[in-house]
């Protein structure tokens, strides 16, 4: 079977897209892991892959899978992507999505830079979710260097630990061990982050199922939302990742908005 597909990233970040809305396209965890190696000649590799499903109430459905194969919830990075092909298509600057994380809006702000709403942050531990019952606000974990993260959900769950260096800390070991801890029952995405000023963070962030990313929207959003938790950093921040900025608004109906370009590699065709 050959597909075409899309290349694109929001920030480093980068996606295969695939739309399926025309022609059913079920990918097996197999097929995910191949276009998503990096020593795919087609594809270059990725660390997200999106599906665009057909939806009768929004503008389209949206699959997403990390580059290990398993499904995810939610990506805020290529929930930008997806909503400026969406919007090109249908020339209109504001878009819905459904994902399994529930229904996202998506607004054109600039050329080629979207806003989009990434819902409510959840805290309670069943949410997030964890193992056992504890504050939320306080994990009691630890590695290395690492400890006392908070913990919050934005359609997946992330765990922040706020460090005096984000440069010093050895992700590609220390990610996968709390990536994998007992208490993260479905794991969790692993962010460190230095709040360098109340409207100014520095983020890098471990994803579970692909390893550390140029840049991890929800992550940013959850990084804002705990630090603010915590005293730390105003509502209004600006995030910035080995990839560059995206611009974090947690308002006060309590939704997240996330502000960040969208970048168009390449498209091609890939057999499976």
């Amino acid at each position: 079977m050959e597909i075409d597909f899309l290349k694109m990233d929001g920030l480093g970040n980068d996606f295969v897209i695939i739309d399926a809305r025309e022609k059913e396209i079920d990918l097996s965890a197999e097929q995910v892991i191949v276009l998503a190696d990096r020593k795919n000649p087609k594809t270059k590799g990725c660390d997200q892959l999106g599906v665009i499903e057909k939806s009768k109430a929004t503008d389209c459905f949206l699959r997403i899978f990390n580059a290990d194969g398993t499904e995810v919830d939610i990506c805020g990075n290529i929930l930008r992507c997806v909503a400026q092909i969406l919007m090109k298509e249908k020339q209109k600057g504001i878009v819905s999505i459904t994902t399994h994380a529930g229904l996202k809006h998506a607004v054109l702000v600039g050329a080629n830079k979207v806003k989009v709403d990434m819902g409510e942050p959840k805290f309670d531990w069943q949410d997030i979710p964890l193992s056992h019952m504890v504050d939320t606000l306080h994990l009691p974990i630890k590695a290395g260097d690492l400890s006392d993260p908070a913990a919050v959900n934005m359609g997946n769950p992330h765990a922040v630990f706020f460090v005096d260096s984000v440069k010093s800390i050895d992700l590609e070991s220390l990610g996968p061990e709390l990536e994998n801890n007992p208490i993260f029952p479905k794991k969790a995405n692993i962010s460190v982050a230095h709040v360098i000023g109340d409207d100014l963070i520095r983020l890098r962030v471990f994803e579970r199922g692909v390893g550390e990313t140029k840049a991890c929207g929800s992550g940013a959003c959850a990084a804002v939302v705990a630090a603010n938790l915590r005293g730390l950093s105003d509502r209004i921040v600006t995030v910035n990742l080995p990839g560059g900025a995206l611009e974090i608004e947690w308002m006060k109906n309590n939704r997240v908005m996330m502000t960040g370009p969208v970048n168009h590699q390449f498209a091609g065709k890939v057999t499976l």
